[in-house]
């Protein structure tokens, strides 16, 4: 039996979670000095109006090792999976409380993936685990073969707003500048755990055609991979994504979650991320 153990960048329903037996520890969310944690009792819609409100740089801090370290403490082998390293100190936590755990209370598999991602690229990440994990396949070779999923996803992202991104440092200006401009909608993906422009559309309709046809010229062996959709507060347009892109792409399956407060905070209202 195995655990897998996400960090809430991770965007799940809780049938996910119980499924696959998917533990998220929370990362913790500031607004004007006013604190949120991301976890499920987090009331996304006033967390979002709280952010929109604001005219400060909204902040997150990952989870300590203690938090890690509670969650490792189950007779489960343990795979870990959080926010891109690059982004967040989430994995170096994950890490520190492997550590403790063996010093503490002794040896235990547990084996932390950075995801070189967030959102929904750490949700394909859990569920490829868990998949190879009921095939029974060795632990060994699930690190072999979740480091090569990793290397091998794509993450793309539109969104209508990229304030906190510039507040936080997270993204060129220059990308951000331009959807203040024309309307035009930049088509961003995760590069080496980091943001980078893909391409740009006037419009988001247009940028959404454009992200299909980019996903549809570049992904290889649809049929055995799941494409994830998030979105922060428009469910319509994730709906929509799914509809145009399965006239191009048969994935072998779609899958749409609601954004958490960690993904929200960055990606706005009426944000999307995908991932394969």
């Amino acid at each position: 039996m195995i655990k897998i153990i996400v960090d809430s960048g991770c965007d799940l329903t809780d049938e996910m979670k119980r499924e696959h037996n998917i533990i998220s520890v929370p990362l913790n969310l500031n607004v004007d000095n006013k604190n949120y944690v991301d976890d499920e009792n987090l009331d996304r819609e006033n967390f979002l109006c709280d952010m929109e409100k604001s005219q400060n740089a909204c902040k997150s801090s990952a989870p300590s090792p203690e938090l890690y370290l509670n969650a490792y403490k189950c007779e489960e082998d343990i795979f870990a999976v959080t926010l891109s390293s690059k982004l967040s100190g989430s994995y170096n936590s994950a890490l520190m409380a492997k550590q403790l755990h063996i010093d503490e209370i002794g040896e235990k598999f547990i084996h932390v993936f950075d995801s070189l991602s967030a959102s929904v690229g750490e949700t394909l990440i859990a569920l490829k685990i868990s998949e190879l994990a009921k095939l029974n396949t060795a632990k060994e070779k699930i690190i072999e073969a979740v480091n090569e999923f990793i290397k091998g996803m794509n993450t793309f992202f539109i969104l209508e707003k990229f304030d906190n991104f510039v507040k936080n440092g997270r993204i060129n200006p220059y990308i951000a500048g331009l959807a203040s401009f024309f309307s035009i909608k930049p088509i961003c993906k995760g590069k080496n755990g980091e943001v980078a422009l893909s391409d740009k559309a006037r419009g988001y309709e247009k940028a959404a055609e454009k992200l299909i046809n980019i996903i549809a010229k570049s992904v290889k062996e649809p049929e055995e991979k799941i494409l994830g959709i998030t979105h922060v507060k428009c469910i319509e347009k994730a709906l929509a994504f799914k509809e145009n892109i399965m006239k191009k792409v048969k994935f072998k399956d779609i899958i749409i979650m609601e954004a958490t407060g960690l993904c929200t905070m960055y990606a706005n209202r009426g944000g999307i991320i995908v991932a394969y």
